[in-house]
């Protein structure tokens, strides 16, 4: 693909296929806000699923969601060019995802599991198209094969829920290529061989693609670390190291619903209604008087973002301040970065509050107390800080399970769900989106809907 700024060529070609297998990158130019737009499209696609399987979502609920945040966030103005954007995403954050083993891993399970899900979306015919291209090591069952193992077969074929096998196709294949189905007792195995159905040949397809893509992976590292990354260092290379962090929810740049706090209730709203992140800093401030640069930052753009006006910011953290440095020395150093946030000074930039992306990505050091503490905080203390949340220790151990599988924003959804006794069905991905929706439950047990 070749970035330009201006238009681009569009590939009108009947032939590519509905669901591309992504082997090679097209001959396209694209425009460098296509670039973005489109790998942001998809990546909301990708940790939707990704949000969705950590949930422990059932198959056909993950089927449904699938579908759902594809027709979301992949369609285009232009019915011709769908199918481009489909590609162009998939190869541009193919090469965000290749730097790290990290990365990598994760963006190859969410793109096969994007990639099983959009084949069985396929009509029949659709799927036989791709099975050929992937030239797979299986042929079908014939007739008379089929009635000999007839038994076999529909003993299979009720164990996966399948009614009859009266209509259903069968295929061979040897049966270490379908490792998971035999694991699981999906497929009659005979003489090495393992007799797959029709609505069970995507685990071998998923394989096949992921083996590719994991290939593919690592050949775009190498050429990442070798020129491209040099080479666009004053173009697409701060795109692309920051696309992996991006965060894409709503703006909570400005106050939302509940447009405005003032000092006098930011203690009981602190305890009600702050995700721990902001909590566990809004107590050492009262505890030390002081925080370090990360913490005022994280802290202050929080508080300006749920509402705390630029005099009341000023008064709040002067009355903590001044205990431990003084009025004065607090008017002459720490006044003005409060007025910088709040775009007052300086370039005049407008902040925006942290995302749960980039408070997880810090890193805090010693007498630090910005972050994630879901990702920083010892077993032990994350555990006492959730009981001083009154998170119950059902609950507690769920949150610690997520952590354990590195699923932090899930860790602080299920908190959510414990202090507020109510589902959160689309996590958290912003410390501000958390203060929102607490206090849509505060209001409403305040003022009831009658």
């Amino acid at each position: 693909m070749e970035i330009v700024r201006s238009q681009r060529k569009a590939l009108h070609n009947a032939a590519v296929s509905t669901l591309p297998l992504y082997r090679s990158a097209p001959p396209l130019e694209v425009r460098l806000e296509d670039f973005e737009l489109f790998a942001i499209d998809r990546l909301r696609v990708l940790k939707g699923i990704s949000d969705g399987l950590s949930r422990g979502k059932k198959p056909e609920d993950m089927e449904q969601l699938a579908n759902a945040l594809w027709k979301a966030n992949m369609r285009h103005p232009e019915a011709s060019e769908v199918v481009n954007k489909d590609i162009i995403s998939h190869f541009v954050l193919r090469l965000v995802y290749c730097r790290t083993e990290e990365l990598r891993k994760w963006f190859l399970s969410m793109e096969t599991a994007l990639f099983r899900y959009r084949f069985g979306f396929g009509s029949a015919e659709a799927q036989r198209a791709l099975m050929a291209e992937f030239d797979l090591p299986c042929k079908a069952v014939s007739n008379s094969e089929f009635e000999s193992m007839k038994d076999k077969l529909d003993q299979v074929a009720r164990s996966i829920g399948q009614t009859s096998t009266a209509d259903a196709r069968f295929y061979t294949v040897p049966f270490e290529e379908v490792p998971e189905l035999v694991a699981a007792r999906k497929v009659f195995v005979h003489k090495g061989h393992a007799y797959v159905a029709m609505n069970q040949v995507v685990s071998l397809v998923a394989t096949q693609f992921r083996s590719h893509l994991s290939k593919a992976l690592i050949l775009t590292n190498r050429k990442w670390t070798s020129s491209i990354r040099e080479q666009e260092k004053d173009r697409l290379t701060p795109i692309v190291e920051a696309l992996c962090t991006s965060y894409l929810g709503p703006d909570y740049s400005e106050p939302r619903e509940f447009s405005e706090i003032s000092i006098r209730d930011i203690e009981q709203i602190a305890m009600s209604s702050f995700p721990l992140c902001m909590r566990h800093l809004f107590d050492k401030l009262r505890e030390d008087h002081h925080l370090k640069h990360g913490g005022r930052m994280q802290l202050g753009l929080f508080l300006k973002g749920v509402g705390l006006k630029l005099d009341d910011a000023l008064a709040f953290w002067k009355a903590e301040f001044s205990q431990k440095v003084g009025a004065e020395r607090f008017d002459k150093e720490y006044a003005y970065g409060i007025r910088h946030n709040y775009g007052r000074e300086g370039k005049r930039t407008d902040y925006t509050p942290y995302s749960c992306q980039k408070v997880i990505s810090s890193a805090p050091g010693v007498g630090d107390h910005h972050g994630c503490p879901y990702r920083h905080f010892s077993e032990e203390n994350l555990r006492a800080a959730l009981g001083k949340m009154r998170v119950n220790s059902r609950a507690i151990e769920d949150v610690m399970d997520k952590v354990r599988g590195r699923h932090y924003q899930l860790a602080c959804t299920l908190t959510f769900e414990a202090v507020h006794g109510t589902s959160c069905d689309a996590g958290i991905n912003h410390p501000n989106q958390y203060f929102t929706e607490s206090q849509k439950v505060v209001q409403s047990k305040v003022d009831p809907v009658v």
